[in-house]
């Protein structure tokens, strides 16, 4: 390139044109397993915490806190907490965490649909492509 080059080569446009949407936040923030499946809990009504950590199979008390803070901190849940002994905590979706349940609850519902002929497009791969998978 010359010193008295100038011209900018234009960037391929990201998934929102070159805006920033926020797309990567929210796939990180979905790419959790725990984050989606506590949101699909939570999109049933409030519930205490030791409900969400019995509904929520697997999921240890750590990551349990480390999620619903996560969640509270982005405006998705609230959390309540009550002054009694022992302490209660509560935690439901705000509206834009519903909205975003009911986003999550349409993919679930495509997986449910498209799970049969992902599952046949996967054993034709595999039985094409010995060892690739």
């Amino acid at each position: 390139m010359s010193v008295a080059h100038t011209e900018v080569t234009p960037q391929a446009e990201g998934p929102c044109g070159d805006d920033d949407c926020g797309i990567r936040e929210v796939l990180d923030r979905l790419g959790d397993k725990w984050t989606v499946l506590v949101i699909v809990e939570l999109a049933k009504g409030t519930r205490r915490f030791r409900e969400l950590q019995r509904a929520v199979p697997g999921i240890s008390q750590r990551m349990l806190t480390l999620t619903t803070r996560r969640l509270c901190r982005d405006g998705l849940a609230q959390r309540t907490a009550y002054a009694t002994i022992p302490p209660q905590v509560e935690y439901r979706l705000t509206p834009m965490g519903r909205s975003l349940a009911e986003t999550v609850a349409r993919l679930a519902d495509w997986s449910r649909e498209h799970k049969q002929a992902m599952d046949d497009a996967r054993a034709r791969w595999d039985g094409a492509h010995p060892g690739e998978s």
